[in-house]
């Protein structure tokens, strides 16, 4: 079944990161992705995250496919202008790619490369169109083509973003521009996170709760005050603290553990998007530890 179905079926998702690497060795990236086949339902490919130049996503993406993942391509505005976008999209299409995660990206002030220009020609709402137009046969210029893609489309939304009130309207644009599910930001309060569940409820997508595993407290402390949208509550820092450095990490996955473990039973969400940033080996430790294995 492909990632669509699979959503679409009820299953409780599970999706993963591969993140490019700075180079063109990719042992490492290739290990992880053995880790994870078979594992997860999707693996993300991130699109230069950060804003630090890396293998380009499209490449990796197939590469994925080869080894028996489905990927999501990640595609952000940052770096090409409309006509870079298509034709990418149009590449990744006949290279046999299905989803899509459309992204503004950050900023390059970000990055390793802080000179570089910021294209920006569109943003994340307007790339949701062409791909719907695309999807329809047609360029954002409106030029009918020969053949239309099938991308499965998705976005992102910050669920504790405060104010929640510009997310909201900003989720509502991507559903009607035709993302069909979204991953989120990471969370880490799921009561805040129930509350706009309530009012995702109300629309035909689909919603994975993103989990960015805390390997310290102090991690989560710079999550708090460098990410804008993502808070850690005060009592899983005490928690991690309450660990000590030798056992911080696990208790980490511990956290995210209890937490997709609470959404999956309670039916809180459609599934979960685990990013571990370097420690893919531990996602199935932890898809285990909350019962998924």
């Amino acid at each position: 079944m492909s990632f669509k179905d699979i959503l679409n079926s009820g299953k409780f998702v599970v999706t993963a990161e591969v993140g490019p690497p700075k180079g063109t060795d990719i042992k490492e990236m290739i290990h992880h992705m053995e880790i994870l086949k078979g594992k997860v339902d999707a693996v993300n490919v991130t699109d230069n995250q950060s804003a630090v130049m890396r293998i380009c996503s499209m490449a990796v993406a197939k590469i994925a496919m080869e080894h028996g993942l489905e990927p999501i391509f990640q595609m952000t505005c940052r770096d090409r202008n409309r006509i870079g976008l298509q034709s990418d999209l149009l590449g990744a299409s006949i290279l046999g790619i299905k989803n899509v995660l459309c992204m503004t990206g950050d900023h390059v002030s970000a990055g390793d490369h802080k000179g570089a220009k910021p294209v920006y020609d569109v943003e994340s709402v307007q790339l949701l169109k062409i791909v719907d137009g695309l999807n329809n046969g047609k360029d954002m210029s409106g030029n009918e083509m020969k053949g239309s893609t099938d991308f499965f489309q998705g976005a992102v939304v910050t669920p504790e973003a405060n104010p929640i009130e510009p997310q909201l309207i900003k989720f509502e644009k991507k559903i009607r521009a035709g993302a069909k599910f979204f991953q989120t930001q990471a969370i880490y309060d799921i009561e805040k996170f129930k509350d706009f569940m309530k009012h995702a409820r109300k629309f035909p997508v689909k919603i994975l709760a993103g989990f960015v595993v805390l390997k310290s407290a102090g991690m989560a402390n710079f999550l708090n005050n460098n990410v804008p949208g993502i808070r850690v509550p005060q009592s899983l820092i005490d928690e991690l603290k309450a660990a000590g450095k030798e056992k911080a990490l696990d208790t980490g996955m511990n956290i995210t553990a209890r937490h997709i473990k609470q959404l999956k039973e309670e039916k809180i969400c459609d599934g979960v998007h685990i990013m571990a940033i370097g420690m893919e080996d531990k996602v199935p430790v932890i898809m285990e530890m909350a019962g998924l294995l």
